[in-house]
C-alpha cells in the first residue's frame, strides 16, 4: 500500500491545551464581495472553546510564572461567555478552580458548558447605572476577590498578557497568507485587535487595521446603551484597546450582523455569532472597495453553535424586533466624520478614531490594580 497517498494526519494531543491554535483560514468571496474578490477568515471557532482559549491559557500561565497566582488558587473573572470557556480550560490544565461572573444574557448552552467544565457561575441581577452589565460584573468580581484570600483576577480588559496572547495567531496568519495588507477585527476588551495588529506590523508596517464595534458601545466615543450583541462592544473603557492602531472604525447593528451570519452559513458553511457577522460584513465591504489584489484577513472569534437559539432562531430574532432578516446585508455603511457627530443606530463608518474623552471617568476603575491577586504573593 502506498502510504504517500494518505492525507497528513491531524494533530495528536497529549492534553487539551495542545488543541489551541493552528486554526485554519477560509476564503470568503461572493456574495460578500464581487467575483474574484474576497477576504481570508481566520476561523478561531476551531479552538476547543473559541478565540479566548488563547488568552485564557496565557494569562493564567504568566500569572503563575510571576508568582501572582499560587498553585491551586482560585481564578475569578467577569465574562459574557467565551473567556469563561478559556479560563475553564486553563483551570483544567493548570489546576485552578474557576469562578465566572456573568449576567442574565449568558446563553443557557454556554452556562451548561461552563458548569460541565467545572467552572462555578455567579450571575449579577442588576446592571450598573452607567457601566451596564460589565461594570456590575466587575464590582461583583471585586467583592469575591475580597472574600477569597489568594484569589486572582485576570482582568481581561486591562491585562497586557491578554494582548500578548495573540502573537502566535499573527504568526499563523503570516505563515498561512504570506502577506497581509488589511486586518479586520472586532473590538471588545481590545485584546485580539491590539495583539494581532502589533505583531503583524513587525512584518508589515503599513498594515491597515479596521475595527468593528457594536452600536451603543462607548469604546470609540459613542454613548453607551443597552446592547443585544455579546462579544464585541463595551459599556466601559478597556485599557487594552489600542485606539491609535486603527485606521477606521465601523459600528454594526444587530439585524445587520444576523443577516451577515446567515449569509455566511448559507454560502460558505462557516459562520459564527455576533462578532463574526459584523466582521464579515465589514471585511466584505473592504474587499469590494480596496484595490484589486489587496490581501485582507478577518478574525472570526467563534463558531455558530453558541447562537443556534438566538442569531439563527427566527422566533427569537422576531421577539427582539430584528426585522427583514431574509433581506441581503446592506452594501455600504453610512459615514460620519467624528464619533461625536451623532449617535449611530446602523452600520456606520468613521475614519476619525478617538478614545474616551479627556477627563471621562473609567467605569472599570473598580479593579485599579487588575493583575494583582487579593491576598497573593
Amino acid at each position: 500500500m502506498n502510504m504517500s497517498s494518505y492525507a497528513p494526519a491531524p494533530i495528536s494531543a497529549r492534553g487539551p491545551s495542545e488543541l489551541v491554535g493552528r486554526t485554519p483560514v477560509l476564503w470568503i468571496g461572493e456574495p460578500f464581495a464581487d467575483a474574484g474578490r474576497g477576504f481570508w477568515a481566520k476561523l478561531e471557532g476551531a479552538n476547543p472553546g473559541g478565540i479566548k482559549d488563547r488568552p485564557g491559557l496565557h494569562m493564567v500561565a504568566r500569572a503563575r510564572e510571576r508568582g501572582e497566582l499560587a498553585p491551586g488558587a482560585p481564578v475569578v473573572e467577569s465574562s459574557s461567555g467565551t473567556l469563561g470557556l478559556g479560563l475553564a480550560l486553563a483551570g483544567i490544565v493548570l489546576g485552578h478552580p474557576v469562578t465566572v461572573v456573568t449576567d442574565p444574557g449568558l446563553e443557557p448552552g454556554i452556562r451548561r458548558a461552563l458548569t460541565a467544565h467545572g467552572a462555578r457561575i455567579e450571575t449579577v441581577d442588576t446592571p450598573h447605572p452607567s457601566g451596564g452589565w460589565q461594570q456590575a460584573r466587575r464590582e461583583r468580581v471585586a467583592e469575591l476577590l475580597a472574600a477569597m484570600p489568594g484569589a486572582w483576577c485576570p482582568d481581561q480588559y486591562n491585562n497586557p498578557d491578554n494582548v500578548a496572547a495573540y502573537a502566535p495567531l499573527a504568526a499563523e496568519l503570516v505563515a498561512q497568507l504570506g502577506r497581509i495588507d488589511v486586518l479586520v477585527a472586532s473590538v471588545g476588551t481590545g485584546g485580539h485587535s491590539a495583539g494581532i495588529s502589533a505583531a503583524l506590523r513587525c512584518t508589515f508596517p503599513g498594515l491597515e487595521l479596521i475595527g468593528v464595534d457594536s452600536v451603543r458601545s462607548t469604546i470609540f466615543g459613542q454613548p453607551a446603551g443597552p446592547r443585544l450583541m455579546r462579544g464585541l462592544g463595551s459599556s466601559i473603557h478597556p485599557g487594552n484597546v489600542a485606539h491609535s492602531a486603527f485606521s477606521e472604525v465601523h459600528w454594526v447593528a444587530p439585524a445587520e450582523a444576523v443577516r451577515s451570519c446567515r449569509s455566511l452559513a448559507r454560502h460558505h458553511y462557516a459562520s459564527g455569532g455576533w462578532s463574526v457577522g459584523a466582521v464579515a460584513l465589514v471585511a466584505g465591504w473592504a474587499a469590494r472597495t480596496r484595490p484589486a489584489g489587496t490581501r485582507i484577513a478577518a478574525v472570526f472569534p467563534d463558531g455558530p453553535h453558541r447562537y443556534l437559539d438566538t442569531v439563527y432562531n427566527d422566533a427569537w430574532c422576531q421577539g427582539q424586533g430584528l426585522a427583514h432578516l431574509s433581506a441581503p446585508p446592506p452594501e455600504e455603511p453610512d459615514e460620519i466624520t467624528d464619533p461625536g457627530e451623532r449617535t449611530v443606530t446602523s452600520w456606520t463608518r468613521c475614519r476619525t478614531v478617538t478614545g474616551p474623552a479627556a477627563g471621562t471617568a473609567d467605569a472599570g476603575a473598580v479593579l485599579a490594580t487588575p493583575v494583582v491577586a487579593a491576598g497573593a504573593r
